[in-house]
């Protein structure tokens, strides 16, 4: 194992002390393990709070989109490991300004459980949540079984949307309704080409080929659709297009945003060539892509890959887009 590191079993702890002690306006460490990590100016009166949490490994989610306009607090757990129901019920007391707040995570079977247990802790406290899950892995389950996905990069749209509408001081109904929509209007699939090591285990969680990749593999490292010889650029663009227009035909005049993301070692130049083949077949139907995004936006610590994420836009949900947003990860717009 080649890592930058100390000790693995501090790798989480020292982290997070970093990114606080390099972006102060942005993140304040609390809770007594130091796992929540919220806004300076949190709880905001009047303003419903939005909450996430899930394993490390993954900046900048989730720990990257506490901010303004975007999460106001996060419950942080080991390398790819659901923080505790404690550590999630801090996050939310955190957040809370009489408001409510949103829970807004990832369907994996350890977070559901333990939002669920710090949900049901807060509601004997007085404090009234909500839930949505992100359940937009195409590749996970069949559209049968939509309930059984894997969130990936839609919670980036997802923390971006309800998050906006937090910020105008909308009731908990109406952000957890602009959530859920926000939710259901993405599809993501991923592939990748090289595995990513956790540094507690130290050794790579699987194995593939230098001639290898795999389509549909998780950010975890959770198994595929296929695994087989390394495609082409525009081939992989194109499988993951049909993998995801399946489920979400599109027409002319359209509107969507793209997210193509890499997983962590998979450099922006490549990245930008499969965003210049999906540009051009939506270009070719008369879609029209609203505020692309192309980077590292959701990782796997240095796993080599990507995930594509399209999200179907109507007016409320570009206002809410693009609608201005600032963390150390992420800059939408401009405040007054």
């Amino acid at each position: 194992m080649k890592k930058i590191l100390n000790d693995p079993e501090n790798f989480v702890n020292e982290m997070l002390k970093g990114l606080c002690a390099a972006h102060p306006e942005y993140y304040q460490q609390t809770g007594p393990q130091g796992r929540v990590i919220v806004r300076p100016e949190a709880p905001i009166k009047g303003k419903v709070g939005i909450v996430t949490g899930g394993g490390s490994g993954h900046l900048p989610i989730f720990t990257g989109y506490v901010g303004k306009g975007l999460l106001d607090a996060a419950a942080i757990g080991d390398v790819f490991c659901s923080p505790t129901a404690d550590q999630i019920a801090d996050a939310m007391r955190c957040a809370d300004s009489g408001a409510g707040v949103l829970r807004l995570f990832g369907n994996y079977g350890g977070d559901v459980m333990n939002f669920d247990m710090a949900g049901e802790m807060l509601e004997m406290e007085g404090i009234k949540s909500t839930t949505v899950l992100l359940a937009d892995d195409v590749a996970s389950a069949p559209s049968e079984e939509k309930g059984k996905r894997r969130g990936t990069g839609g919670l980036v749209y997802a923390f971006k949307i309800a998050g906006a509408k937090a910020d105008e001081k909308a009731d908990l109904a109406e952000v957890t309704r602009v959530a859920q929509k926000a939710a259901d209007a993405c599809r993501s699939i991923g592939m990748a080409l090289t595995p990513c090591t956790v540094p507690q285990a130290g050794k790579p969680g699987f194995e593939i080929a230098d001639d290898e990749m795999e389509m549909g593999m998780g950010i975890h490292g959770e198994p595929g659709v296929w695994r087989g010889k390394l495609k082409k650029a525009d081939a992989i663009a194109q499988e993951m297009l049909e993998f995801i227009l399946a489920e979400m035909p599109l027409k002319k005049n359209d509107r969507i945003s793209v997210l193509v993301n890499s997983l962590g070692a998979t450099p922006p130049e490549e990245l930008y060539i499969t965003y210049r083949y999906i540009k051009s077949k939506f270009d070719e139907i008369g879609v029209e892509i609203v505020m692309p995004l192309v980077g590292r936006y959701a990782t796997s610590m240095e796993m080599a890959g990507m995930t594509l994420t399209i999200c179907m836009l109507d007016d409320e949900l570009e206002k809410l887009l693009t609608a201005p947003c600032e963390c150390a990860f992420w800059k939408v717009g401009c405040y007054e």
